[in-house]
């Protein structure tokens, strides 16, 4: 598991460039869990530029977010979302809610990405 402090490490990652060059850019997370509210590049565009290019769009992402706003809801859709969540502020919450998207998404679902 990898954790990325803002939208551009988290594009690195992604992209194999800057500080994560040596990683195989075609190694990709099996899912992703994005924050709307990163710093530097917002967890949208971060989402805009994973669903635009054709080695990463497959890759499921979860919008794990403390936002409802409907207009965050509606646009990471419109980008590309595979599902959104509401961050419970609750510790034992908030695990439980990690572990259930795991469970689905890397269990149950059946996903494009390699």
């Amino acid at each position: 598991m990898v954790v990325a402090q803002d939208g551009p490490e988290a594009l690195d990652f992604l992209f194999g460039t800057g500080a994560h060059a040596d990683r195989h850019s075609d190694d990709h997370p099996k899912l992703i869990l994005l924050d709307l509210k990163l710093p530097r590049v917002a967890g949208l565009e971060v989402l805009r530029r994973l669903k635009a290019d054709p080695s990463t769009c497959t890759i499921p992402v979860v919008i794990f977010t403390s936002s409802a706003q409907e207009h965050d809801v509606v646009d990471s859709y419109h980008a590309g979302a595979n599902s959104y969540v509401i961050k419970p502020l609750d510790w034992d919450a908030l695990a439980e809610v990690v572990r259930q998207i795991g469970s689905y998404w890397l269990g149950v679902n059946r996903s494009a990405a390699g």
